[in-house]
This record gives structure tokens, C-alpha cells and sequence, in this order.
């Protein structure tokens, strides 16, 4: 008798005409056969074999370069089930449209199964999902990402217990473009596009919009976060979480090679972008990371910014629209060294210094996690490793302090909801835009946002010890226009003034927004920084934050009744603290 996701590979197969169906096994001798096709029909160029041994690199079409949030959907039966933040179709409307497009799309192409498990191969909390896609890219970039192939079967045996995902290219029209999420059915449909996020149905769709609706549903948190651990001077590791958008740093903290290295403190990688964080018996939340791979952006990337994931994007890694050199090197803005003479450039082009960026700004490498020097010997835990603090940040060139401590787990929450950016190339749109983005979860929520938040709050009561929530903020800016932070390796600084906090010992100052730390609490031995630009660093300006705080009531509108009661306490409770320094200073 079929078995349910035999049955589901079928009905696909005469819904997009595949010329044939091949099932993926996962072994290195599948991959490399994968890889020879993509070399043989241009899709894959080898890289140097000597300097980057088993790299190859992929240019995407140019109409399909970042993630494409206008065309992504949450389609539940209710509208208001997807509440005001996200793009909304009903689940009848959104396969009638999409099945257009899937009908014959696969005629003369071949259709990959992968099922893959979503976790460390043992873990109680890891979940199981297949991909049905046309794209050989997908494949090779999802044997990196996650655990695929026969160790996911093995796990899924005849259930029906797993993530149906369907993607097919199609004809890579932009307007024929849909990626669609139906959480209700567990399901993700994706068309015309073969860019990593719209197209690794692992890594976005499942591991956050899905994953965020089943953990509201089951009790844990699917989050947009970074783990990683710091190791003390006495060996003790102590585990944080980072929620940042993406391209703001959260793959550079999460590998960092610390500044106080002398001192004993060490930065242990669990992961660079997603967690999955369940409570413990013990009343702390632990967190595993969904991925076995980094899905990284190129440009930035160098010895100073990230030392480790340069060391190990040197082998076995897939470049997506980076340039290349004569020596048949990846290159990307932002690296080590000139920049070569003769390249060509991310569409296959002779590059020359007028047509502006050799490498797309949203380039990409996809490496196993387990190639980074920093990886820790707990990444494969079946349990997790016990959170106790969570950050948040984003790029403010004038509103956020460089760090500041929540109040209580409450106003943590509120400090996440009203976290904001600056726009990065990471989706398309206009750059350099603030936009309000709760938890970094503005893309990825996939059910209400409201109703988001209340289970973060609701979380909090589950946990005896729920983790110290803390908001960085490593951009900065002078009236120069230039950032007063060096940031990278040095923000282990920070970090460890975090680790004084939960730890009883570290010394703050209160301020409206929260605590930032006193006056020489920030250990700064051998880091050429004044007082003065400290002082910048740590300023809360009331008259600033007053227009902050009528922005986020503005932003809590959006959600109407919705909303919380405690986060509407949270923003009087600061404007009233506002109000009162604004009135001492008079």
C-alpha cells in the first residue's frame, strides 16, 4: 500500500508532468552526480580546485536575486489569522492561481524528491519535511542546509508526519512568481523563483512561517535568531540568542573570534540565523538549530569581519552570484586584498570598475556549519543547550544606545515588538529604510502577529527562569556619518557585560528605555575608544525617543485590539517614563 508521501509525489507528478522522478538519497555519490549535470549544463562553474576544493559557483537569473516578500502569502481561511503584517490569500483562491503555473511545469525536467529532517538527526524536537522541486540547485544547497535523504526516510518511515513543500522554476517569469504558505495544511507551494530563500522551502518557509504557526500551537518558539555560547575564563559556557534582519550581522556575532580571547572569553558557534527553543523540565528554554548548514551573505566578508567563515567557505561550499576571478576564485565587495583587474562579474559579465558591484550586494555561499572552527561540540545536542539571554537588534544610526537590558521578561517582549532597521539588500526594495520589524520576525511570522506576541509573553510564564532579553545596536552613527562602534570581534565586549548582568554582578544605570551600562562597566582594555564617544554610544535622548514612542503607537494600531493589553502597558509606562525626564531636565 502507498504510503502517504508516496501517494502526495504522485499526485504532483501528474499535476507538473516531470520527465522522470528521482528520489534523493543524500550520499556524496548522489551529489556528485548532481554537481556534474549542473557543470555540464553551465548552472555550476567549478572553482579553483586548489585553492577551493569542491566549490563551485551559481548565477541566478537577474530578475530573481533576494527574497521576494510581495509576492509571499500566509493562506489561511481567515484573514485575520495572518493578521496585518503579512500578505494574505485565502488557500482556494491561492492554489487555483498557482496551479496555473505548476501544470506542466516539470514537462522535460526532472522532479527531486528530498526529504530531509529539519534538526540534529536525533533530536526529539526535529521535524521532518520533503521537498518535490526541478531545481538541481535546491538539491545541492539543501544537502548543505540540512540532514537529507536516507536519514530522514529512516525517521519518517510510512507516516504522514512531515512538511510538504512543491517548488518548481517555472518560467521564471517574475509575474508568474508565488510562495505560498498554507499553515494550516502544514503546506508550501513555491513558483518562479530558484533564489535560496523563495526556493529552499527548508529554510524560511518551513523552519519559520510553518514552524512559527505549529510551535504557537504546540508550545515552543520558531525564531529568527543566531546561538551561540560564550566561554568564561573558567570554561563555563554561557548560551544567548540573537535576533536580528538579515545582513545585520547575525552570521558575524555568531562565529565572532572574540577581542578578549587573551582573557579566556570565546565564542562557541551553535547557529548563524534560526532557532527552535522548547522548555526544559528544569524551567530554562533550550534551543536547537533547524539548519546543518550557513546560508550567508557574501559582501563584508573578510578576515576582519568574519575570520572563521572565511576559513571555511574554502571547501565543499556553493557561491550563488558571487564574481570571479582569472585564478577562478569567488570575489565579492568587501574582501581581502585590491580588488583583481580582470573579473567577471555575477551575470557572467567582463566586469569593469563602471559597472558598478562585481558581486551582487545579496551574494550568497551555502557551507556545511560543521566546517567552522567555531562550531561547538554541543551543535549536534538532541536536547539543546539552555538559553539565558536573548538579543535583539538592528542598524539605528541615531535612536538605540549601543546596549541596553529590558526591565523583565514583559518589557523584553515589548523591546522585541518595537524593534527597528534599516533596509538591506537581503530583500528587494528600496535600502536604507526604517522599518519597524518585531523580533526580526516581520518576514517570517507566520500567523498573526499580535497573536506573536502574546504567546512570546505567554512563554515567559512557562519558564521558571525565561532568559535575560537584552537589544544591541552595532551601527551607530556620529554626526560625521561614520559608525562610533568598531564592532565584529570587539563585541564581545558587550556581550560579556551581559554575561556580568545575568550573573549578578554588572553595573548599569537606569534610563527610560531600560538599563545601559554605568560608566566603566564595559570592559574596554585595549580598545582605542573615548569617553566621549562612549557617552555618544550610550545616550538616550528623550527628545528622540518621544518620536520613537508616538512610532510605535502608530505601529500598534496596525493591530487594533488584537494586541495585548501588556505591551499597550508597556508603551504608556514609556512615555510616561519619558515624560518624566523630559520634565526633570527642564
Amino acid at each position: 500500500m502507498p504510503t502517504p508521501l508516496e501517494n502526495w509525489v504522485e499526485e504532483v507528478s501528474r499535476l507538473t508532468t516531470p520527465k522522470e522522478v528521482v528520489w534523493c538519497d543524500g550520499s556524496a555519490r548522489e551529489y556528485q552526480k548532481i554537481v556534474e549535470g549542473m557543470l555540464g549544463e553551465g548552472s555550476f562553474v567549478n572553482l579553483n580546485s586548489q585553492t577551493y576544493p569542491n566549490c563551485y559557483l551559481h548565477r541566478s537569473n537577474p530578475n530573481d536575486v533576494a527574497r521576494t516578500e510581495g509576492v509571499t502569502f500566509i493562506c489561511t481561511r481567515q484573514k485575520s489569522d495572518a493578521g496585518p503584517t503579512n500578505n494574505w490569500m485565502a488557500p482556494e483562491e491561492a492554489k487555483k492561481k498557482a496551479e496555473v503555473f505548476f501544470r506542466g511545469a516539470m514537462k522535460n525536467r526532472t522532479m527531486y524528491v528530498i526529504p530531509y529532517i529539519l534538526g540534529p538527526e536525533k533530536s526529539p524536537y526535529s521535524k521532518v519535511g520533503v521537498e518535490l522541486t526541478d531545481s538541481a540547485y535546491v538539491v545541492a544547497n539543501m544537502r548543505i542546509m540540512s540532514r537529507m535523504g536516507k536519514a530522514a526516510m529512516d525517521r519518517l518511515g510510512s507516516s504522514d508526519d512531515f512538511v510538504p513543500g512543491l517548488h518548481s522554476l517555472g518560467d521564471m517569469d517574475p509575474q508568474h512568481r508565488m510562495i505560498l504558505h498554507f499553515p494550516e495544511e502544514k503546506l508550501i507551494w513555491s513558483v518562479g523563483s530558484g533564489y535560496g530563500g523563495n526556493a529552499l522551502l527548508g529554510k524560511k518557509c518551513f523552519a519559520l512561517r510553518i514552524a512559527s504557526w505549529m510551535a504557537h500551537r504546540e508550545g515552543w518558539m520558531a525564531e529568527h535568531t543566531l546561538i551561540l555560547g560564550l566561554e568564561d575564563p573558567s570554561g563555563k559556557t554561557t548560551y544567548m540568542c540573537a535576533a536580528f534582519p538579515s545582513a545585520c550581522g547575525k552570521t558575524n556575532l555568531a562565529m565572532m573570534v572574540s577581542a578578549l580571547e587573551n582573557e579566556g572569553y570565546r565564542v562557541k558557534t551553535i547557529g548563524d540565523d534560526i532557532a527552535w527553543l522548547h522548555p526544559g523540565k528544569d524551567g530554562i528554554l533550550y534551543a536547537i538549530n533547524p539548519e546543518n548548514g550557513f546560508f550567508g551573505v557574501a559582501p563584508g566578508t573578510n578576515s576582519k569581519t568574519n575570520p572563521n567563515v572565511m576559513t571555511a567557505v574554502h571547501r565543499n561550499t556553493v557561491f550563488t552570484n558571487v564574481a570571479i576571478t582569472n585564478d577562478g576564485e569567488p570575489w565579492w565587495e568587501g574582501m581581502d586584498g585590491g580588488v583583481p583587474t580582470n573579473m567577471i562579474d555575477w551575470k557572467g559579465e567582463k566586469w569593469t570598475p563602471s559597472k558598478g558591484n562585481a558581486a551582487h550586494p545579496n551574494s550568497r555561499y551555502t557551507v556545511p556549519a560543521t566546517q567552522t572552527p567555531s562550531i561547538s561540540k554541543h551543535f549536534e545536542d538532541p536536547e539543546g543547550v539552555p538559553i539565558s539571554a536573548i538579543i535583539f537588534g538592528g542598524r539605528r544610526a541615531k535612536v538605540a544606545p549601543l546596549v541596553f537590558e529590558a526591565r523583565d521578561w514583559q518589557h523584553g517582549v515589548f523591546v522585541g515588538a518595537t524593534m527597528a532597521s534599516e533596509t538591506t539588500a537581503a530583500a528587494t526594495g528600496a535600502l536604507g529604510v526604517t522599518r519597524r520589524d518585531p523580533m526580526a520576525m516581520l518576514p517570517f511570522c507566520g500567523y498573526n502577529m499580535a497573536d506573536y506576541f502574546q504567546h512570546w509573553l505567554d512563554m515567559g510564564k512557562r519558564v521558571a527562569k525565561p532568559p535575560r532579553i537584552f537589544h544591541v545596536n552595532w551601527f551607530r552613527k556620529g554626526d560625521d556619518g561614520k559608525f562610533l562602534w568598531p564592532g565584529y570581534g570587539e563585541n564581545v565586549r558587550v556581550l560579556k557585560w551581559m554575561l556580568e548582568r545575568i550573573e549578578g554582578r554588572g553595573a548599569a544605570t537606569e534610563t527610560p528605555i531600560g538599563n545601559v551600562p554605568a560608566a566603566g562597566a564595559l570592559d574596554l582594555k585595549g580598545l582605542n575608544i573615548s569617553d566621549e564617544t562612549m557617552q555618544k554610544l550610550l545616550n538616550v535622548d528623550p527628545a528622540v525617543w518621544a518620536d520613537e514612542h508616538d512610532a510605535i503607537g502608530k505601529f500598534f494600531d496596525k493591530f487594533g485590539s488584537r494586541l495585548p493589553e501588556e505591551l499597550h502597558q508597556e508603551h504608556e509606562k514609556l512615555g510616561q517614563r519619558l515624560q518624566r525626564v523630559a520634565v526633570a531636565q527642564k
